[in-house]
Protein backbone atom coordinates (compact mmCIF):
# COMPACT_ATOMS: atom_id res chain seq x y z
CA UNK A 1 0.00 0.00 0.00
CA UNK A 2 1.77 3.26 -1.08
CA UNK A 3 0.69 6.37 1.05
CA UNK A 4 -0.56 9.60 -0.26
CA UNK A 5 -2.14 11.59 2.05
CA UNK A 6 -2.07 11.66 5.73
CA UNK A 7 -5.50 9.99 5.48
CA UNK A 8 -3.65 6.48 4.60
CA UNK A 9 -1.22 6.54 7.45
CA UNK A 10 -2.39 4.10 9.85
CA UNK A 11 -1.74 5.96 12.75
CA UNK A 12 -3.80 8.69 12.01
CA UNK A 13 -6.83 6.23 11.00
CA UNK A 14 -7.12 4.83 14.32
CA UNK A 15 -6.14 8.16 16.00
CA UNK A 16 -9.54 9.96 13.90
CA UNK A 17 -11.79 6.60 15.59
CA UNK A 18 -10.38 7.78 19.10
CA UNK A 19 -10.96 11.34 18.36
CA UNK A 20 -14.56 10.78 16.99
CA UNK A 21 -15.24 7.99 20.12
CA UNK A 22 -14.47 10.55 22.47
CA UNK A 23 -16.51 12.98 20.82
CA UNK A 24 -19.45 10.75 21.05
CA UNK A 25 -18.55 10.03 24.80
CA UNK A 26 -18.07 13.74 25.83
CA UNK A 27 -21.98 14.05 24.85
CA UNK A 28 -22.76 12.39 27.34
CA UNK A 29 -20.86 14.70 30.21
CA UNK A 30 -22.66 16.85 32.76
CA UNK A 31 -23.42 19.86 30.92
CA UNK A 32 -21.42 21.92 33.82
CA UNK A 33 -18.55 20.20 32.63
CA UNK A 34 -18.51 21.68 28.98
CA UNK A 35 -15.66 24.48 29.21
CA UNK A 36 -13.98 21.83 31.36
CA UNK A 37 -13.10 18.65 30.69
CA UNK A 38 -15.46 17.95 27.77
CA UNK A 39 -13.31 21.10 25.89
CA UNK A 40 -10.04 19.71 27.36
CA UNK A 41 -10.21 16.10 26.17
CA UNK A 42 -11.65 16.99 22.61
CA UNK A 43 -9.09 20.08 21.76
CA UNK A 44 -6.53 17.54 22.89
CA UNK A 45 -7.82 14.73 20.45
CA UNK A 46 -8.24 16.99 17.69
CA UNK A 47 -4.33 18.16 18.32
CA UNK A 48 -3.30 14.66 18.14
CA UNK A 49 -5.16 14.24 14.69
CA UNK A 50 -4.88 17.39 13.23
CA UNK A 51 -0.40 17.25 14.51
CA UNK A 52 -0.07 13.84 12.92
CA UNK A 53 -1.72 15.65 9.75
CA UNK A 54 1.33 18.73 9.75
CA UNK A 55 3.34 16.51 10.38
CA UNK A 56 3.19 14.39 6.90
CA UNK A 57 2.74 18.01 5.17
CA UNK A 58 5.84 19.10 6.83
CA UNK A 59 9.14 18.27 3.98
CA UNK A 60 11.76 18.08 5.95
CA UNK A 61 11.86 14.36 8.52
CA UNK A 62 12.86 16.31 11.35
CA UNK A 63 10.48 18.95 11.27
CA UNK A 64 7.77 15.57 11.04
CA UNK A 65 9.15 13.75 13.73
CA UNK A 66 8.58 16.73 15.62
CA UNK A 67 4.99 17.26 15.04
CA UNK A 68 4.60 13.43 15.41
CA UNK A 69 6.08 13.54 18.69
CA UNK A 70 3.35 16.68 19.68
CA UNK A 71 0.72 14.09 18.69
CA UNK A 72 1.68 11.98 21.09
CA UNK A 73 2.52 14.10 23.90
CA UNK A 74 -1.15 14.87 22.91
CA UNK A 75 -2.30 11.54 23.28
CA UNK A 76 -0.86 11.45 26.57
CA UNK A 77 -3.09 14.18 27.39
CA UNK A 78 -5.99 12.20 26.27
CA UNK A 79 -5.57 9.14 27.91
CA UNK A 80 -4.53 11.14 31.52
CA UNK A 81 -8.04 13.16 30.78
CA UNK A 82 -9.92 9.64 30.22
CA UNK A 83 -8.81 8.47 33.75
CA UNK A 84 -9.51 11.59 35.60
CA UNK A 85 -13.25 10.98 33.27
CA UNK A 86 -13.35 7.41 34.72
CA UNK A 87 -12.48 8.08 38.08
CA UNK A 88 -15.16 11.04 38.31
CA UNK A 89 -17.67 9.05 37.47
CA UNK A 90 -18.23 10.29 33.48
CA UNK A 91 -17.13 7.30 32.21
CA UNK A 92 -18.25 3.61 33.41
CA UNK A 93 -14.91 1.19 34.00
CA UNK A 94 -16.03 -0.86 30.67
CA UNK A 95 -15.87 1.79 28.26
CA UNK A 96 -12.76 3.43 29.49
CA UNK A 97 -10.68 0.44 28.86
CA UNK A 98 -12.19 0.56 25.24
CA UNK A 99 -10.80 4.14 25.26
CA UNK A 100 -7.63 3.02 26.98
CA UNK A 101 -7.06 0.46 24.78
CA UNK A 102 -7.52 2.25 21.43
CA UNK A 103 -5.14 4.82 22.73
CA UNK A 104 -2.99 2.55 23.99
CA UNK A 105 -3.23 1.26 19.95
CA UNK A 106 -2.67 4.84 18.74
CA UNK A 107 0.72 5.23 21.00
CA UNK A 108 2.23 2.38 19.17
CA UNK A 109 1.39 3.07 16.27
CA UNK A 110 2.65 6.78 16.56
CA UNK A 111 6.14 6.01 18.42
CA UNK A 112 6.65 3.23 15.49
CA UNK A 113 5.55 6.56 12.67
CA UNK A 114 8.27 8.70 15.05
CA UNK A 115 11.01 5.62 14.96
CA UNK A 116 10.67 5.05 10.75
CA UNK A 117 10.87 8.70 10.39
CA UNK A 118 13.63 9.07 12.65
CA UNK A 119 15.35 6.19 10.67
CA UNK A 120 15.56 3.98 14.00
CA UNK A 121 14.02 1.25 14.79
Amino acid sequence: MSIHTFRDLIAWQKSHALTLDIYRITKEFPRDEIFGLTNQIRRASVSLVSNIAEGFGRRTMADRAHFYDMARASLHEVQAQLLVAKDVGYILQDRHQSLDDASIECHKLLTGLINKTNGTK
